[in-house]
């Protein structure tokens, strides 16, 4: 549209250049490439080829990047225009030459002016002010004169809309008006097709039919009558689809000196008939609906379009055509770039050329070799992969070499399962195949495998013989066997022997199939293939179950039985690997000696753990234990072990046969690395409590003696007045490590800022008053509601470590390690489980996760779009969508409260609302801001 604005044109061309080597005469460096490096030389450089160029459209990707623009992104037209004629405006600002200097302000820069009149005094106040285009609202109307008039149409100001009036000193009732001055020689009409729609809260399309007459005069909407305002048509730009957010951009212009209308449609530009404006299939909807209105009947001169976005009207005048020069630098680079383009041109000829002279060539190879392609009877003959010989016949260029090894089977040979994909062709074709172009290796006659077929044959017998023979065996085991002749086989086995037989058979029927790993050509199939095999190999095969660690016959007879030697035949068919144990075979002697071994184990712990329980018996039931809130009166010494010991020691005395018992007391994990306490008087009696079991003097006495003690910990009280227990005074030995406490604290505060996956959850709130659940489902949710009311109601009793025995030490954090690292990581296992509440629901997050796309979660869960989401946390407004949860203060089990402003009901097109939510940054960070 800009091109064929013929002044413009001129006015650019005009402009100079700033590459030293094109002004100063000496020509255009040939093995240099022109790189323009202003926006208008960019733009000069477009119309100079778009007026000469050879091609049949132009690229104008150099002019884009130097835009900054993102192709990839749709934009809005209108706003394109407003923000390139400004920056070219103040481009051109800086040019000596008045022609040059002004073109934007002569083409497209008009005057009107604001008029407010005082209703009262009648006093007028005007402000006047440039514009570059009229922006029209067309709702409601039908001709683009009604969308003028109502563009210029009075407005009162009344009520608490009323007029300050400079004379009379208060507020009066006003009109105010708009009132054109001057109109510029190009008139920018920019029909506001896209609006906001409150009740979906996001954009819309008008797709309402304008009226618009080629003539245009502008006459009665002037202020001034005295001047020519008629102007012609030159241009309409189209935006055709149905959405606000998506579309194609379609632009009619008229060629000012031929008068003949072009569409530019991307690349495809189309000259139309007559000299006449054709619209046509532009105005068809991209999505059709029932409710489309029909197009209303336009006259001689007169268009109506319910996609027309941009009308561009042009000062009639009667003066000629301007007759515009390419400048000579210009015109040389679009000769250089014609004659590579004509260099292009042809070398897809030459290249098209050869491709149809090497087609007629396989044509006549194809022709010749086709009718002796098949195999005549009696006649030797090679088998040929049917892929290849496709390509050969389809491709007119030469196929690749002959590979046939995807039908090999292990032994090298042609596999039988191969023969449907594998062509019989003539020894003479053969020949000539391999000859012209390679590979192999040739599969002759002779090349069908014997041994395959046999193997396939005996697997095909046993799967038709199976059900006959399990029939058999289920008879024989009912046979009760006397003697030796029998043979010990697992009830395991035998509850399954049919179903691992008919797998064992379809598995070497498979590999029969995918002997050879080249089948398929593919490397991570095969690898994929051995690693399912070696995990198939860790199961247990037939009679292994009865195989104890050694290799030998198992000593548990529960587990085995004795079957005749005639059942055991039929088995040894089906598995001839399978372990072998007749009926007078001894069991594994070692394991003997290990059974006896561990009889005498069992009994020494269960006299280990009674003796124990005897002696520690209140520790055991968690009975009469000190606290240090609360210091007992009756001793001014406590001692201290980590309470994972005391869990540990608890499971080995209820279950001395199956736990491992407890033989020292590792205090180290309490101690930093330089021997030091890690936890406080008052931590111990807080947050630190859980960690830690409190020990008094005579039960450590007998702790010493009962186990190994690495290091003695022991919190001493020392009050100098016995009647007032706040002057007490506690000491701990080893003492406090300051550092190493600061070093712990910092780390648990880390990792609460550092999580990768825990659980937040979000409730929602209606007035500051909870509500109900929303149908919406879960995405995301750690636990179900149900589950965490059965957890938190437990019974009284389950509070006993007798009565939970089983999950009370397995859900603590273990304390085992020899090192005051391990405390590092208690900070989120510590903190206490929130209760989920209705209208609350959980979210997995982690800690690096943007609170956009939390919202996104969010949106999910509770059917709330993000720009709907007003989120809090502690009293705080969560505001930054860019920033990380972590950097937001969002820690596991924090509860963020949601309230929603207007939430959307209809969620149906959801793609309108994903693009919706992410709000709309135009042009911002393109060149066209750069000014």
């Amino acid at each position: 549209m800009w091109f064929l604005n013929l002044e413009l044109r001129q006015a650019l061309y005009l402009c100079p250049s700033t590459c030293s080597e094109y002004t100063t005469g000496e020509g255009i460096p040939k093995d240099k490439d022109y790189e323009p490096q202003t926006i208008c030389e960019h733009l000069q450089y477009l119309f100079a080829l778009l007026q000469n160029s050879k091609r049949r459209y132009i690229d104008p990707s150099g002019f884009v990047k130097a835009l900054g623009l993102d192709t990839g992104q749709q934009q809005d037209a209108q706003e394109f225009s407003k923000l390139f004629m400004s920056l070219l405006e103040d481009t051109l600002s800086k040019q000596k030459n008045p022609d040059v200097r002004n073109i934007v302000q002569k083409q497209f820069c008009g005057e009107y002016a604001y008029v407010t009149v005082c209703n009262q005094c009648g006093r007028e106040s005007k402000l006047v002010s440039k514009f570059y285009e009229l922006e029209l609202n067309i709702q409601g109307h039908k001709q683009l004169t009604d969308c003028i008039t109502e563009f210029l149409k009075e407005e009162k100001l009344e009520g608490d809309n009323r007029y300050f009036c400079e004379t009379c000193q208060s507020k009066q009732n006003a009109t105010r008006k708009i009132r054109l001055l001057s109109l510029p020689c190009t008139l920018n009409l920019q029909l506001m097709r896209f609006v906001f729609d409150r009740q979906t809260g996001h954009k819309k399309k008008l797709n309402t039919y304008i009226g618009f007459s080629e003539l245009l005069d502008m006459e009665p909407f002037m202020e001034q009558k005295n001047g020519v305002y008629v102007y012609e048509l030159s241009a309409v730009l189209i935006h055709r689809g149905v959405s606000a957010y998506s579309g194609h951009y379609i632009a009619h212009v008229k060629d000012p000196q031929t008068g003949e209308w072009y569409k530019f449609n991307d690349e495809d530009i189309e000259k139309m008939e007559g000299k006449k404006l054709q619209l046509g299939i532009e105005e068809d909807l991209a999505e059709p609906s029932k409710s489309q209105t029909r197009k209303p009947k336009c006259g001689k001169g007169t268009h109506c379009s319910r996609n027309a976005y941009m009308l561009v009207y042009r000062l009639q005048t009667r003066e000629k055509s301007l007759t515009i020069e390419v400048p000579a630098f210009l015109q040389e680079l679009v000769e250089r770039d014609n004659c590579k383009f004509e260099e292009w041109c042809n070398e897809m000829a030459e290249m098209r050329k050869q491709s149809v002279a090497r087609g007629k060539i396989k044509h006549e190879e194809v022709k010749e070799l086709y009718k002796r392609l098949p195999a005549e009877a009696g006649s030797p003959y090679d088998f040929i992969s049917l892929e290849w010989l496709q390509k050969w016949l389809d491709e007119s260029t030469p196929p690749k070499p002959i590979d046939n090894t995807a039908c090999l089977c292990s032994h090298g040979k042609l596999h039988p399962d191969k023969i449907p994909i594998m062509k019989r062709i003539s020894e003479y074709v053969a020949d000539f195949f391999y000859r012209r172009y390679g590979g192999g290796p040739r599969l002759n006659v002779k090349a069908l495998c014997k041994d395959c077929v046999v193997e396939r044959c005996r697997i095909l017998r046993l799967k038709n013989q199976l059900n006959e023979d399990y029939k058999t065996v289920t008879n024989l085991l009912k046979i009760t066997v006397k003697g030796n002749d029998g043979f010990w086989v697992g009830k395991a086995s035998l509850r399954s022997w049919r179903q691992l037989a008919l797998e064992q058979l379809n598995e070497q029927d498979e590999d029969t199939e995918h002997s050879n790993g080249k089948m398929n050509g593919n490397a991570q199939n095969k690898d994929e293939s051995n690693e399912d095999k070696r995990e198939e190999e860790e199961e247990l095969n037939f009679n292994e179950d009865i195989v104890c660690p050694h290799g030998d016959l198992c000593i548990s007879e529960n587990e085995r039985r004795v079957v005749s030697k005639e059942a055991w035949e039929k088995l040894k068919q089906y598995f001839p690997k399978a372990p072998e144990f007749p009926n007078n075979k001894e069991c594994c002697s070692q394991c003997k000696i290990l059974e006896r071994e561990g009889e005498e184990n069992e009994a020494l712990h269960k006299m280990m753990a009674s003796e124990q329980k005897t002696s520690l018996q209140n520790l055991f039931h968690d009975k009469c234990r000190p606290c240090l809130g609360s210091w007992p009166q009756e001793t001014d010494e406590l001692y201290i072990v980590s309470q994972f010991f005391v869990e540990e020691w608890r499971k080995f005395v209820r279950r001395p046969t199956r736990c491992s018992p407890v033989s020292s007391v590792g205090n180290s994990a309490l101690l930093c690395p330089h021997g030091g306490l890690m936890f406080t008087y008052a931590s111990m009696t807080k947050e630190d409590s859980k960690l830690i079991a409190l020990i008094w003097p005579s039960e450590w006495e007998r702790i010493q003696k009962l186990f190994v003690v690495d290091h003695v910990i022991k919190i001493t009280r020392t009050q100098a007045d016995r009647a007032d227990p706040e002057s007490a005074l506690y000491t701990s030995e080893p003492q406090l490590c300051p550092e190493c406490r600061e070093g712990l604290l910092c780390q648990q505060q880390r990792d609460l800022r550092e999580y990768t996956q825990a659980t937040i959850y979000i409730h929602k709130v209606v007035d500051n008053k909870k509500v109900m659940k929303d149908a919406a489902p879960e995405l995301n949710v750690s636990s179900s509601e149900a589950e965490e009311e059965r957890e938190e109601n437990k019974p009284e009793g389950e509070q006993d470590p007798d009565f939970n025995q089983t999950n009370g030490g397995a859900k603590r954090q273990k304390i085992s390690h020899q090192s005051y690292i391990t405390y590092q990581k208690q900070g989120i296992r510590r903190s206490t489980r929130h209760r989920k509440v209705r209208g609350e629901k959980a979210l997995l997050v982690s800690a690096n996760q943007t609170l956009k796309e939390l919202k996104i979660q969010i949106m999910h869960a509770f059917s709330v779009a993000p720009f709907d989401q007003n989120l809090s946390i502690d009293g705080k407004i969560l505001s930054d969508d860019t920033a990380t949860l972590g950097s937001l203060g969002v820690i596991p089990e924090s509860v963020i409260l949601l309230k929603a402003d207007e939430p959307i009901a209809d969620y149906a097109a959801m793609d309108d609302v994903m693009q919706v939510c992410m709000p709309e940054e135009g042009f911002k960070g393109t060149g066209l801001l750069g000014h």
